[in-house]
């Protein structure tokens, strides 16, 4: 285990910057991260002080919103087109998951036939 205390900084959920810090780098005023955090879509750390505090990810995550505030939408169909890009990026992982399991299990039984050995899959069949 590393005893660097900067390590965290790359932890993406980290919450290292502060809301002026955070409203510079994505080219925001404050008002804007305020309203986000004030409408429950972001919800940002809070130091011990009451500040509020934004890790990469939450910056990510406005940065998105902000495009497409830019682009007409509104907040509430903003998140949920960024809710829905998110599913279906969560799907298709899981369907090359899935398509990379068949593929592996589909060269298994292949092995399996030319050695002559019966798949386990055999057994699961009713008489």
């Amino acid at each position: 285990m590393s005893t660097d205390p900067t390590d965290r900084l790359d932890d993406p959920d980290f919450p290292a910057l502060t809301m002026s810090q955070a409203a510079e780098l994505l080219g925001v005023q404050p008002a804007f991260l305020r309203s986000l955090d004030s409408s429950g879509v972001l919800e940002p750390y809070r130091s011990p002080g009451g500040h509020r505090r934004y890790s990469r990810h939450q910056l990510a995550l406005a940065a998105r919103l902000r495009e497409l505030l830019d682009q007409g939408h509104s907040l509430v169909s903003a998140e949920a087109i960024v809710g829905l890009q998110d599913e279906l990026a969560s799907a298709r992982a899981d369907a090359d998951r899935l398509r990379s399991t068949a593929t592996r299990l589909r060269s298994d039984v292949n092995r399996l036939r030319r050695e002559g050995t019966k798949p386990a899959a055999d057994s699961q069949q009713t008489p």
